[in-house]
């Protein structure tokens, strides 16, 4: 078969936290993490996929030290999350891939030394 992604994969574990609206101001949120991602989209490995068509809005929690390209381009250190909104694309019983949405959020989290409060 045919190798059909337009863009490299990697295979990297971050924790997630993925947030679905059920209904009006009902949510669900689903602590899960990656098994594999590209700039398009992830793969989160769960025993309970949301379905397909379904429009989440998706946290990802990552050290720069494992992403030494942003590192290297931000000039920052310690740790980092990813917001984006994407939508479920695929959908079976070992888990479920999302394709991102273009617009997304690289946003540096304070450490406990950098946060500018007195201890």
């Amino acid at each position: 078969m045919k190798e059909r992604r337009k863009l490299e994969r990697f295979t990297l574990k971050f924790p997630t936290k993925i947030e679905m609206v059920i209904s009006g101001q009902e949510k669900r949120i689903f602590d899960l993490q990656t098994s594999n991602i590209c700039a398009g989209g992830a793969f989160f490995p769960t025993t309970q996929p949301i379905a397909e068509g379904t429009r989440v809005k998706i946290d990802l929690f990552f050290s720069f030290d494992d992403l030494k390209a942003i590192l290297d381009k931000l000039r920052l250190g310690g740790q980092a999350h990813m917001r984006v909104k994407g939508t479920v694309v695929r959908s079976e019983s070992a888990g479920m891939a999302v394709c991102f949405d273009e617009d997304y959020q690289i946003i540096p989290l304070q450490s406990p030394s950098n946060s500018g409060g007195n201890p």
